[in-house]
């Protein structure tokens, strides 16, 4: 069993931090570095689906619900955009 020299271990390291790097920026920009406001959404829009599925309009409440999740929805979603740069 031969032990590799060090040497050639560097051009692997530099390639996989590149790639962490790489993926980091990629994360950012898409709004992925902000897990809390996606996990916000995301329980949003199970709410949604949830007043969706329910029967009758209950007075229009039910409507206004649906309608006040989509607005904070387009707000957590605003938050993201702004935090990954596109201001």
């Amino acid at each position: 069993m031969t032990a590799t020299p060090n040497r050639h271990r560097w051009p692997r390291r530099i390639a996989f931090a590149a790639v962490l790097v790489v993926l980091f920026v990629v994360g950012c920009v898409t709004g992925r570095g902000q897990p809390h406001m996606q996990a916000a959404i995301d329980q949003l829009q199970a709410a949604k689906s949830e007043l969706e599925e329910a029967r009758a309009n209950k007075g229009g409440h039910r409507m206004r619900a649906i309608e006040l999740i989509d607005q904070a929805i387009a707000e957590a979603q605003a938050g993201i955009d702004y935090a990954g740069g596109a201001r």
